[in-house]
């Protein structure tokens, strides 16, 4: 791979099913082609798709208080995450379920919070893989200081930072990439650039490629095709390799295009041009992955009826878990609000129960 800025998505599968030629720029690793990783990119994405239709239902049906999808962000999402090794750490916003899948977690602990059952929902060391944060553009200060730490460790470990368009044009985001660039700290700036932050489009954030921006920091940058699971992995397996070996961050912007609304607390049709819905339609991550392995004879069709199968079993315990769920005890949002005893939480903690002991209410 080189440094070099590319205006069009470099990509490796076409919408069509088809490979492209290979190129200098991303080149085509043989191992991405082996049928079990095939079949198991083809598996994350559709099951990670399941999950974010299940949610969405649920919180349709009033089950969960919000919900923020990742349809047609799959191949971004799983192709990054499989990049990842034990070494590494991901640090994502609120929409990476589909990389929250391949780092096993549960997708009924994930959506513990958006039911309002948990302050997190899972154990970030267990997975590498941090807890989703609410506030844009946080995380990836995080995960440049995770990066900055492991560098002091020699841990030979890297941070990958999940963040959209909308984000780029946070502060915390650029601060971050301030930081990265000038202590040559291992972390992949994961950019999943979905056309709209919110009902803002892209055209009214920059008007030049994220990866020129980035450029300016001093690291190197790819652009590629989102909806491209193989481009997706083989540009992270590259990103992270570099970081990892001492050289720097890097900065990956993934083209893809956000098929559902920015959250179920959104209307899109507000503000989509007509007809853009029904372009990207064709572009879908999921399909262009079968095509390619029917192509191959990869797989046969009971395999893509099997794969459907597991996601409706996985759509049926999501639904009976969410809707099973107990409420917490309300005095748990006291817990680790500090990493230590503090003594005004411990204050408050007392304020609030007193009352309840006493079968009054706390006004």
């Amino acid at each position: 791979m080189t440094e070099g800025e590319h205006t069009e998505p470099l990509h490796l599968l076409a919408p069509d099913g088809s490979l492209s030629e290979a190129s200098s720029a991303l080149p085509l690793p043989p191992q991405l082609l082996e049928p079990d990783l095939l079949r198991a990119l083809f598996r994350d994405m559709t099951m990670a798709r399941r999950v974010d239709t299940e949610a969405t239902a649920l919180q349709r049906t009033g089950e969960l208080g919000l919900w923020s999808s990742c349809l047609g962000q799959e191949a971004a999402q799983v192709g990054s995450a499989h990049a990842m090794d034990e070494r590494d750490f991901a640090f994502p916003t609120y929409r990476e379920s589909a990389a929250a899948w391949v780092r096993g977690v549960d997708p009924v602990a994930l959506l513990g919070l958006y039911r309002g059952t948990t302050h997190g929902g899972w154990v970030p060391d267990e997975h590498r893989f941090a807890l989703f944060t609410i506030v844009l553009g946080a995380q990836v200060l995080h995960a440049v200081g995770y990066a900055m730490g492991q560098q002091r460790l020699d841990s030979g470990g890297a941070a990958i930072a999940y963040f959209g368009d909308g984000a780029t044009s946070e502060g915390d985001v650029h601060e971050a990439m301030v930081f990265a660039t000038v202590t040559n700290a291992p972390v992949v700036f994961f950019c999943q650039n979905n056309g709209w932050a919110i009902s803002e489009p892209v055209h009214r954030q920059t008007t030049v490629p994220f990866t020129q921006r980035a450029a300016g920091y001093g690291m190197p940058t790819m652009r590629i095709d989102g909806n491209d699971v193989l481009a997706s992995l083989a540009a992270t397996q590259w990103a992270l390799e570099h970081a990892r070996g001492g050289s720097g961050p890097v900065f990956i912007e993934a083209v893809t295009y956000r098929m559902g609304a920015h959250t179920t607390s959104d209307d899109p049709t507000r503000y989509r041009p007509p007809g853009e819905l029904e372009y990207w339609a064709t572009q879908d991550p999921i399909d262009r992955l079968r095509l390619l392995m029917i192509n191959r004879e990869v797989a046969a069709e009971d395999f893509f009826v099997e794969v459907q199968a597991q996601a409706d079993a996985l759509g049926e315990r999501i639904r009976a878990a969410v809707r099973g769920a107990e409420d917490p005890e309300a005095g748990l949002m006291f817990d680790h609000v500090y990493a230590s005893d503090h003594a005004q939480v411990e204050r408050d903690r007392q304020r609030w129960s007193a009352p309840f002991a006493e079968g009054g209410v706390m006004a």
